[in-house]
């Protein structure tokens, strides 16, 4: 897996991805997202992925899944997360809170690379869900 970063100006950079993709990268929010903020869309993406994989695997009928995901960062340089929360919200039609359940679980302590990186080094990650029946 590989990526390229060129510096644009100031604190603005272009992340070229090994996939072909472009994403724009700025510590001052103007032409991008700021570094951490990728971390954790990494971390949710990859985490989702899981997820949602798991559910129609297990024959759920979804329908729509977002994962909400806030952290604590800390006080001094450098500002590590300190705690990440996920929060899903997994609308579909008659799901079942065991398999969401049992989902998230193994997303979090078996599949997920992100979770499990962060986790190592020293970020505690909540997971949380709630189950939406879909009209």
């Amino acid at each position: 897996m590989k990526t390229s970063v060129v510096w644009k100006e100031d604190v603005h950079f272009t992340a070229n991805t090994g996939s072909g993709h472009t994403l724009e990268i700025d510590g001052n929010q103007t032409a991008g997202a700021r570094p951490m903020e990728l971390l954790l869309a990494g971390l949710g993406g990859c985490t989702s992925y899981d997820v949602v994989n798991i559910l129609k695997k297990s024959r759920q009928d979804v329908v729509s899944c977002v994962a909400h995901i806030d952290a604590d960062r800390a006080d001094s340089v450098p500002a590590v997360f300190t705690e990440i929360r996920v929060h899903f919200v997994v609308t579909g039609h008659r799901i079942k809170e065991s398999v969401v359940e049992r989902a998230v679980k193994l997303s979090a302590e078996e599949y997920c690379s992100a979770s499990l990186m962060l986790e190592k080094g020293g970020v505690k990650i909540v997971h949380s869900f709630e189950v939406v029946e879909a009209e």
